[in-house]
C-alpha cells in the first residue's frame, strides 16, 4: 500500500495515541484550561479580532481547546479532526465545562458528507496542521466552500523552513519544497517527549508559495501575511526561552522564521 494510500489511518492511529498523554501533559495545561485561561495566543487573537456572535469552523482541532477558548468568547464553534479520541475528548470537555460547541470527528477532505450545507464567518487553523494534508488545493477549496461571501480564513503555521531540519537542527534533511511523502517513526510526541509511544507518521512540506497559490486558485484574496522568528510553544529541540514566554531554537537564533501567518477572504 502506497503512503498516499495509507496516510490517513496511519496518522489517525497516531493522534489517537497521542491524545491520551498530551490530556495529561503540561505543554496543554487541561486544569488550567479548566480554570479559565485561553489556548490562544496573540498571534491569532490580534487576526482574529472580534468574535462574538460570529461562525466559526474550526479544521484539524485536535481535542479542541481553541474551539472552546472561542467559544468562551462568545463564538459558535464547529471543530473537526480526523482523531476519534481527539473528537471524544472534545465533546466531554465541552459538557464539562459548559461551553457549547459542536465537533465532528472525520478527514477534513471528507467534511462535505458530514457537513454538507453550511457557511461561517471564519475558518480558522492553526500550528502544524498542513503537513497532515496532502492536497493543499483540495483543502483551499474546502476552505473556499465554507467562507460566506465576506468570511475570511485565518492560518497560523509553523514556517516550511522549520521542516527542513532534522530534529536536531544540526543540518537539512528535507527539501523546503513539496517532494511526497515523509514517512518517519514518530518516538513519544511534542508535548511529552518522555510518552510510551512510538508510531509511523506520514506528512508532508508545503512551501509559502504553495499555500499562497492554493488559496489565489480559489478566488480567495489575500489580506495578510506574517513571518515570524518565535514560537508561542516549546515544542523543539534546543528550544530557548525568550523574556516574553516564547521561544526560539538555539541553533537558529531569531535568524530564521518560525511562523508564519495568513489572513485570507471570500470576495462579499
Amino acid at each position: 500500500m502506497s503512503p498516499e494510500s495509507s496516510y490517513l489511518s496511519v496518522n489517525r492511529e497516531l493522534w489517537n495515541a497521542r491524545t491520551g498523554p498530551h490530556l495529561s501533559s503540561e505543554f496543554y495545561d487541561v486544569a488550567g484550561f479548566k480554570a479559565g485561561k485561553s489556548s490562544l495566543n496573540s498571534i491569532e487573537l490580534g487576526l482574529l479580532g472580534e468574535v462574538a456572535g460570529q461562525r466559526i469552523l474550526h479544521l484539524q482541532c485536535h481535542f479542541g481547546q481553541d474551539s472552546l477558548s472561542l467559544a468562551r468568547m462568545g463564538a459558535q464553534v464547529t471543530g473537526v479532526d480526523l482523531s476519534d479520541e481527539a473528537i471524544a475528548a472534545a465533546r466531554r470537555l465541552s459538557a464539562e465545562l459548559g461551553v457549547p460547541a459542536g465537533f465532528i470527528c472525520c478527514d477534513v477532505y471528507e467534511l462535505p458528507a458530514y457537513l454538507p450545507e453550511a457557511q461561517f464567518d471564519v475558518v480558522y487553523t492553526s500550528y502544524g496542521v498542513l503537513g497532515w494534508l496532502p492536497d493543499l488545493s483540495r483543502w483551499a477549496a474546502l476552505v473556499q466552500r465554507y467562507l460566506r461571501p465576506g468570511g475570511r480564513l485565518v492560518l497560523v503555521e509553523f514556517h516550511p523552513v522549520v521542516w527542513m531540519f532534522d530534529n536536531d537542527f544540526t543540518r537539512v534533511q528535507y527539501s523546503y519544497f513539496n517532494a511526497g511523502p515523509i514517512e518517519e517513526t514518530e518516538v513519544g510526541t511534542y508535548a511529552d517527549t518522555g510518552a510510551p509511544i512510538t508510531h509511523q507518521s506520514i506528512t508532508w512540506n508545503h512551501s509559502l508559495s504553495e499555500v499562497i497559490s492554493s488559496l489565489l486558485g480559489q478566488g480567495l484574496q489575500l489580506q495578510h501575511l506574517g513571518e515570524y522568528d518565535y514560537s508561542p510553544y516549546n515544542c523543539f529541540a534546543h528550544t530557548v526561552a525568550n523574556a516574553d514566554g516564547t521561544f526560539h531554537v538555539g541553533p537558529l537564533g531569531t535568524k530564521a522564521p518560525l511562523l508564519y501567518s495568513v489572513v485570507a477572504g471570500r470576495p462579499a
